[in-house]
């Protein structure tokens, strides 16, 4: 093999056909540039967490319970207290009303104890006010309570039975992440001041922690062993700062690699059209390579020249998109920051550029390798005779190179993907959507051939002639179309689905009003409130606290400490505290899977009857016709379990794991929730002012404010995605440009001869129009069918969820792309019609 003769043929060839096949080598860089971008995020995203883990917490550990801290674990805990510093905070749900202007929100009350936090600053407005929170009397805010309630700092705010005087607001919290505040902003008191509000009585929930600053690692790391066993009998959990520097790089991680995923499909698209673009490429060089052939120059020589070519473009490619992905880098922790509780500092990743440059220059080389393999073929004669056909026989090298671009699509999403299996999902997701394609584009160009239409206008039959004419891209655009239109439409079929299950139900008398924490006491002055407005309760249900004492006769405590296989359930469902109902007909978001409703069948023997949502049923380790036995506040009930249900969670209703049969729980300890609807603002906002007045620990929930909050919220958590998607899209206009543009030569070609035959340039014109139109139609078709098969198999068996098909959206995303493809399709063949025919001819040696 000559090296200097091929570099310099590889030279010539770059100087004349690098225009031709850059539009592909931007797809690449598209794809690089994503890949860049997400891998110097993630990059960032772990030195900023390695560096601020503990102002995230705010402490070295946290312990954290979900009810008032037993008398064994709160000893312990006070033992800490005499060598370390600690600091308590707890945190509930309650209604604040401002008396100026009779507003009433519900707001996440945070009574804080000590010298929270040990790291990190609180910052506020006016500054310095979170030291002077612990004298008392008076709370500090966040910005959004200013805003809901009408008021300002100095204004006066009462939390349950107490009034406090506002001191300041919070403009910086350590570990804030903004979206916390969209349903319930934070209201904190010194916790010497929550006696006062007396909103912590029977029944109430809140969430109690305790920090501490510790100097002895390896001492703490010692009492946490000491009392983990009773700990975690007592259910009290703790998090030191490094569980959560690895929790919170662990989280942002998967989100950078579910962005990966999309970076990468752009990254294939551009693979795709390399492929394409050099197919086309290698037809036109075959004769060159003939004469290079008749010239002496070896197989191996010629074959090395045109590698070096594509390796030089992909080279080319993978450097603008690492150049652009450092670039984008810098917007991310803008894009994201919504969701971000650190700040994230970008800085420019060496090994993510270097990743991105090596992944976009293999994958150019790999794609373009397939058609190049094509000039080892090329006999001599050909110089001579255009009609010799290539040396036959199979290729054993095009399978080999078909299996490494298999191998490096596999290993390419596995590095991306958050978990092993879900990078192997994604790759035979696209290697069956490729497949479906090819075989959808080959049927096209067979039926477009078979089932042209005879008595169609003359220039419509030539149009459809071009889809099966020799050096077509129909396959090309198919593909191309068909795979970029896959995902995008994917994408926003799983959006629509996940966005339909938060919306309330539309129907006008549909409740937008919750009450709960109601007492028993407390309900007949509630509904009486509720009347003396004119408005109906919707439902009202009881909530009664229980826990697990006892599966199929055996206790908890005996299954919590077997350490054998006998308990195939979750140790965490047998710890945590369950709240059931009962009722005698179930709910619309309810439907019997197993077993039968108490009306449609009798009891079990002696033993009531329950519902179990099927969830919880593996969790529990049962099955149905099981024993549970349930601790409602210091009794026992047996029960059986007479049937198991499937629960839309995602649906605004009182939904529960577990549902008792009427006459079990009646006389126990409960809490009642009612939902009913006030038309107006105004009549909302009275209720809930009046509620607090008279009831201030009853909650009272606005599902209209809520609504709005989760459509921000998802709006804001579907932008991460649509901005990563926006690389496909550039990425798929790219390749769509650049396969109609690399059939240049045969289109010039066609309209020469069109021309020369005394065609009309509007004919010539509606026969390109037609062409392109028919692969914009059915490429785009064919994706948007496997969108929807996508979405559903998605929707469906990932989220567990309804699946619902936008059958208008996709209809529009159809049109829109076959509109796209034509307006490309006649700018690309603008030219043809343009250029004089002699000249042409001349062009192509004619």
């Amino acid at each position: 093999m000559n090296l200097r003769f091929a570099l310099r043929t590889a030279r010539r060839e770059l100087a004349g056909s690098g225009r031709r096949l850059g539009t592909h080598m931007l797809a690449i860089a598209v794809g690089v540039a994503a890949l860049v971008a997400i891998g110097g995020f993630r990059r960032d995203v772990e030195r900023s967490v390695a560096g601020q883990a503990r102002e995230l917490m705010g402490a070295d550990v946290v312990f954290r319970s979900n009810r008032a801290w037993p008398d064994s674990s709160r000893a312990r805990l006070d033992s800490l207290a005499a060598t370390v510093p600690t600091a308590t905070v707890t945190s509930f749900a309650s209604m604040a009303f401002a008396p100026n202007t009779g507003t009433v929100r519900l707001v996440n009350v945070q009574a804080v104890e000590g010298g929270y936090p040990f790291y990190g600053t609180i910052e506020t407005d006016p500054i310095g006010r979170w030291a002077a929170l612990q004298e008392g009397g008076g709370t500090i805010v966040d910005p959004a309570v200013l805003i809901q309630l009408d008021v300002a700092v100095g204004d006066t705010l009462w939390i349950g039975e107490a009034a406090f005087r506002i001191l300041g607001v919070v403009t910086n919290r350590p570990g804030d992440v903004g979206l916390q505040t969209a349903i319930g902003a934070r209201v904190y008191l010194a916790d010497r001041d929550l006696p006062a509000t007396r909103l912590l009585t029977f029944g109430s929930r809140a969430f109690y922690q305790r920090y501490a600053l510790v100097d002895d690692n390896a001492a703490m790391q010692r009492f946490l062993n000491r009392h983990n066993a009773l700990f975690d009998r007592e259910q009290v959990r703790f998090e030191t700062a490094n569980d959560q520097e690895a929790d919170i790089a662990d989280a942002l991680g998967a989100l950078a690699r579910f962005l990966g995923l999309i970076g990468l499909s752009a990254l294939l698209l551009g693979g795709v059209g390399v492929a394409s673009a050099v197919n086309v490429f290698v037809r036109q060089r075959l004769d060159t390579v003939a004469t290079l052939r008749c010239l002496g120059a070896r197989q191996s020589t010629v074959f090395t020249a045109y590698v070096l070519v594509a390796v030089a473009l992909g080279l080319l490619g993978a450097a603008a998109g690492v150049v652009a992905g450092l670039a984008i880098q810098l917007t991310l922790p803008r894009v994201l920051g919504e969701f971000l509780p650190l700040a994230v500092t970008p800085m420019p990743s060496i090994p993510a550029a270097l990743a991105g440059l090596g992944i976009g220059t293999g994958t150019a080389l790999l794609f373009a390798l397939l058609p190049l393999l094509a000039l080892r073929n090329t006999p001599p004669l050909r110089a001579l005779r255009r009609d010799v056909d290539p040396a036959g026989g199979r290729d054993l090298w095009r399978w080999v190179v078909v299996a490494m671009i298999g191998v490096a699509v596999i290993g390419l999403s596995i590095s991306q993907a958050p978990d092993p299996v879900i990078g192997l999902a994604f790759a035979a997701a696209v290697a069956v959507t490729t497949g479906l394609l090819w075989v959808l584009a080959l049927l096209l160009v067979r039926s477009a051939r078979r089932f042209t239409p005879r008595r169609a206008p003359w220039v419509v039959r030539q149009g459809i002639a071009n889809l099966f004419r020799p050096r077509n891209q129909t396959v090309a655009v198919t593909l191309a179309l068909g795979f970029g239109v896959f995902l995008l439409a994917t994408l926003w079929v799983v959006q629509r689905n996940l966005l339909d299950q938060f919306r309330t139900d539309t129907r006008p008398d549909r409740p937008n009003l919750v009450l709960f924490d109601i007492q028993t006491d407390q309900l007949a002055d509630v509904r009486r409130v509720l009347a003396d407005r004119d408005l109906t309760p919707h439902e009202v249900t009881p909530i009664v606290s229980a826990r697990v004492a006892a599966i199929n006769g055996r206790r908890v405590e005996a299954l919590l400490s077997d350490s054998s296989s006998v308990f195939t359930g979750s140790r965490w469902a047998l710890r945590r505290e369950y709240r059931h109902t009962w009722r005698d007909t179930l709910t619309g978001s309810e439907e019997i899977v197993e077993g039968a409703w108490w009306r449609e069948g009798g009891r079990a023997g002696s033993l009531p009857r329950i519902s179990v949502e099927q969830s919880i049923m593996g969790d529990l380790g049962v099955a149905l016709g099981d024993t549970l036995t349930w601790n409602v506040q210091g009794v026992e009930i047996p029960t059986v379990i007479a049937s198991v249900r499937r629960v839309n969670w995602a649906r605004f209703e009182t939904n529960f794991f577990v549902v008792f049969e009427p006459g079990v729980l009646e006389q126990a300890p409960a809490t009642w929730v009612i939902l009913t609807r006030a038309d107006s603002v105004r009549a909302r906002a009275e209720l809930q002012r009046d509620l607090v007045l008279s009831h201030p620990n009853v909650l009272a929930l606005d599902l209209s404010l809520v609504q709005q909050s989760l459509d921000r919220v998802l709006s804001r958590v579907t932008l991460a995605i649509q901005f990563m998607a926006l690389f496909s899209i550039v990425a798929g206009i790219l390749i769509l440009v650049g396969a109609l543009a690399a059939s240049r030569a045969q289109r010039l070609r066609e309209v020469v001869l069109f021309k020369t035959l005394g065609a009309r340039i509007a004919q010539v014109r509606k026969i390109l129009l037609t062409e392109y139109a028919a692969l914009g139609a059915l490429g785009a078709l064919a994706g948007i069918t496997l969108a929807g098969v996508g979405g559903w198999l998605a929707v469906t068996f990932l989220f567990d969820l309804p699946f619902r098909l936008p059958v208008t959206g996709l209809m529009v995303a159809w049109l829109g792309t076959a509109v796209l493809t034509l307006v490309v399709g006649a700018l690309t063949g603008g030219e043809a019609l343009r250029k004089p025919p002699l000249e042409a001819l001349r062009e192509f040696g004619e």
